[in-house]
This record gives structure tokens, sequence and C-alpha cells, in this order.
């Protein structure tokens, strides 16, 4: 199922979450927030959405990485239900495409309930204080072809490092329902 992310909640504080990487180690969120801000994203492996960008993601996190900026990624899909999102394909997921930033397990979906996330892919982007600036898509390619998009995701958290506020324009994500138990 098709879904849109909502609008931004400007200055909504971060929930502080403690999750294990598909290896066992734990992150915990306030551990990766810096001064420059903290991208949280809920994916997963079998969405074509998050496939399409996946090399995109992964490019784009690590810019953001170089410049201080925290990244952390959720799998809060039920994969009891979807196997291909078990921890043993999230492994082999993130090397396929490179991913520097955890990749974590929210095993009981507590964190994807408590951060309100829709669908995968879903940015959160937070400021050096913990408070959402940016809940938009990655850039505009969508589906299509990246050559000539936008890296708007990028750009918001640049303009969040600088100056602690997001863009006022924000266009919502989109991609697969999150996979909850019922």
């Amino acid at each position: 199922m098709l879904l849109d992310t909502p609008v931004c909640d400007f200055g909504w504080k971060a929930p502080e979450f403690s999750l294990k990487d598909a290896d066992g180690k734990l992150h915990r969120m306030s551990d990766h927030l810096t001064d420059k801000g903290l991208l949280v994203m809920f994916i997963c492996n079998h969405c074509p959405y998050v496939q399409r960008i996946a090399e995109r993601l992964a490019a784009d996190t690590r810019q953001l990485m170089d410049q201080g900026i925290g990244v952390l990624a959720v799998m809060s899909n039920d994969y009891q239900r979807h196997p291909l999102d078990a921890p043993d394909n999230m492994k082999r997921f993130a090397a396929e495409y490179g991913f520097a930033f955890p990749y974590l397990v929210d095993e009981d979906q507590s964190v994807g309930r408590e951060y309100g996330a829709i669908c995968t892919p879903d940015f959160f982007g937070f400021n050096g204080k913990g408070e959402l600036q940016y809940r938009g898509r990655l850039d505009d390619a969508k589906m299509a072809d990246s050559a000539d998009r936008e890296a708007e995701l990028l750009k918001a958290m640049g303009q969040i490092a600088s100056t602690g506020q997001g863009p006022q324009i924000q266009h919502p994500s989109m991609g697969c329902s999150i996979k909850w138990r019922d």
C-alpha cells in the first residue's frame, strides 16, 4: 500500500530509544545526536521504494555523516511475516548498498509507533537540540531517473546543521506501509 508521510511537526522532540543492529550491538539515539543534528529514517529491505533509492541514500547519508550529522536507520516491519526484512537480510542489504550508518532492528515495533512512522522510507531530520525540522522525501526523483535530481534531504539537513531550522517547504516521502503486527 502506497502512503505519504504527514507534514513536519516543527519542534517535536525526538524520543530516546535503544535498539540493536543485526549483529546485536546496542545503539542509543542520543549517542548519535550531534550538535549538527540527527537523521532517523525508517526503511526496510523488501520495499521497492527503498530498493530504488538505496544507492542514493547511501551516498547522501555518507555526505551527512562527513558533515558531522548523525544518521540512524530503523527497520520496524514485522519480519516474522516478511522474512526479507529479517536481521540477516538487513546485514546483506546494508552491505550490498554500502550503508555506513547503523541499521537497527525495532523488534517490538515500539520505536516506529512512538515516532509515528508511516511508510518506508520515512525520514525524520532533527536539529542539534533533538527538535524535528524535516519530514520530507530523499529527493524529487521518486522512482524515476535520478540524474538531475534535487537532493532535498541532503540540502535540508545541511540547512538544519548550519541554522538549526529546516526548510518551510517540504514534500512528503512516499513508500510502502510499515508492516505492523496485528
